[in-house]
C-alpha cells in the first residue's frame, strides 16, 4: 500500500481536537492519510487491500446468490431463535416518555438490528448507522435482504438528537432511512459523519451535518457537555464503481459528563483501538461488531471476528459491550447463529464474565446506569 508522505497528511504528531472553541491536546495518534491517487487509505500493517477474489465475493454477497450460512426460511424457526421484540418506546405512549414524570436513563441501549443501536446517554438520544430498509442495496429488489425485520419504524422512534455514521457502505448508510429520519426530525437532529460524506447528506436534504476527520470533535447545539469524537477504524468506503475510498470511515467516541460510549462501526482489527482506549477510556459501553467474518482470508482486514471483537472491548477499556453487525443480513459464510456462540467462547478464554460483552434480541433494551450516577472526571 502506497501512502502520502507524512508532511501531506492531515494534522501533526500532536493532534489538536476542537469542540465549540475548546481545545484539548492529545498525545501522538494515528492520523488519517491518502494514497498517491488522493483516496483515503488505512495506515496500519494489519490492512491489506482486498484482492479481486474479495471483490468477487462481495459482488456475489450483494447479489445474495451463493452464501451458505443456513438461515432458515421458516419465520417460525427464526422467531424462536432470533426473536424480534417490540421496543419499550413503542409499547409506552410517547406522552409518557415526554412527560415531566419520566426520568431519562443515564445510559441505556436498544439494538435495532445490524449496526443500528439507540443509545440514551446523559439526556441525549443517539442513533448509530440507521438501517430500516429491507435491503442493503441501492435497489430494493436486489441485494442483501434482511432475514430479521426492523423492530420499529422511524416514525416510532423517540426523539433523536444525534446520528453517527461510520462509513458509506449500503448496510451502514441507507438512503431510505436517511430520508425518513430527515423528514421526521429535520434540522433538530445533528448528523455526525467522517470526511467526504457531508455533500451526500446535504444532497439528500439533510441540514444539520457535521463532517469530521479522525480525532476531531464537535457537539450537539445546546449540549456542549457531550463531546462527539471521530476516531479511527480499519475499513474502506464505496457506493458506486467510481467512488472507492473517496470518503473516510471511522468509529465514534461519545464523551458525556457522566457516561462514555464507543461505536466501532465496521472494522478490522488495528492498533488504534489501544490509542482510543488510552485517550478516551474507560467507556461505560461499546458497540462492537461480531459478524460477517468468513471466509477469514478474504474478510480479516475489514471485519473482526468475535475473538478480535473481545480484544477491541479490552483495548478501548469498555466496562460493557453490546454485539452488533450480526443476525440481520446475509453478508458472509459463517453459520448465522455462530457469532454469539464464538463470542461466549472468546470471553471464556479471557476469563471475562459473559455479561461484560452481551448480545440483545432485536428491539431489546438494556439499562446500564441510572441517571443518578456520578459525573465523569476528566
Amino acid at each position: 500500500m502506497e501512502q502520502t508522505a507524512p508532511s501531506d497528511r492531515k494534522g501533526s504528531d500532536d493532534k489538536l481536537a476542537k469542540v465549540d472553541g475548546d481545545k484539548r491536546l492529545l498525545g501522538e495518534v494515528t492520523k488519517s492519510c491518502r494514497d498517491k491517487h488522493g483516496r483515503w487509505s488505512n495506515p496500519w500493517p494489519t490492512w491489506t487491500r482486498p484482492c479481486w477474489l474479495a471483490d468477487l465475493f462481495l459482488l456475489f454477497s450483494n447479489i445474495g446468490t451463493f452464501l451458505n450460512n443456513n438461515v432458515p426460511t421458516s419465520e417460525e424457526v427464526l422467531d424462536a431463535e432470533l426473536p424480534v421484540m417490540v421496543p419499550y418506546f413503542v409499547q409506552r405512549p410517547s406522552s409518557v416518555l415526554n412527560s415531566s414524570e419520566y426520568t431519562a436513563p443515564g445510559l441505556q441501549v436498544t439494538w435495532l438490528g445490524h449496526a443500528c443501536v439507540l443509545v440514551e446517554l446523559d439526556g441525549l438520544n443517539i442513533l448509530t448507522d440507521p438501517m430500516f430498509s429491507q435491503r442493503a442495496s441501492p435497489l430494493q429488489f436486489l441485494g442483501p435482504k434482511r432475514y430479521r425485520r426492523p423492530p420499529c419504524t422511524v416514525q416510532q422512534l423517540p426523539r433523536i438528537d444525534a446520528v453517527l455514521i461510520s462509513h458509506s457502505h449500503y448496510d451502514h448508510l441507507d438512503a431510505g432511512s436517511v430520508a425518513s429520519l430527515n423528514s421526521r426530525f429535520g434540522g433538530e437532529m445533528r448528523w455526525f459523519v467522517p470526511l467526504g460524506l457531508k455533500d451526500w447528506l446535504v444532497k439528500a436534504g439533510c441540514e444539520n451535518v457535521v463532517e469530521l476527520d479522525w480525532w476531531e470533535e464537535n457537539c450537539v447545539p445546546g449540549h456542549v457537555d457531550v463531546t462527539f469524537v471521530c476516531t479511527p477504524a480499519q475499513h474502506w468506503s464505496q457506493r458506486t464503481a467510481l467512488d472507492s475510498n473517496n470518503s473516510l470511515w471511522g468509529s465514534w467516541s461519545v464523551l458525556g459528563p457522566v457516561h462514555r460510549f464507543f461505536f466501532a462501526g465496521d472494522t478490522g482489527y488495528c492498533s488504534s483501538f489501544l490509542e482510543i482506549g488510552r485517550h478516551f477510556g474507560p467507556f461505560n459501553l461499546a458497540a462492537i461488531p461480531i459478524g460477517a467474518y468468513l471466509p477469514r482470508d478474504l474478510l480479516r482486514a475489514q471485519h473482526v471476528d468475535p475473538e478480535e471483537a473481545v480484544q477491541i472491548h479490552e483495548d478501548v477499556q469498555a466496562e460493557h459491550s453490546v454485539a452488533i453487525h450480526w443476525g440481520t443480513f446475509i453478508l458472509s459464510n459463517e453459520y448465522y447463529l455462530d457469532p454469539p456462540v464464538h463470542l461466549r467462547e472468546a470471553l471464556e478464554k479471557k476469563n471475562l464474565p459473559p455479561d461484560r460483552f452481551f448480545t440483545l434480541n432485536h428491539g431489546e433494551t438494556r439499562l446500564l446506569s441510572s441517571s443518578q450516577a456520578r459525573p465523569f472526571h476528566w
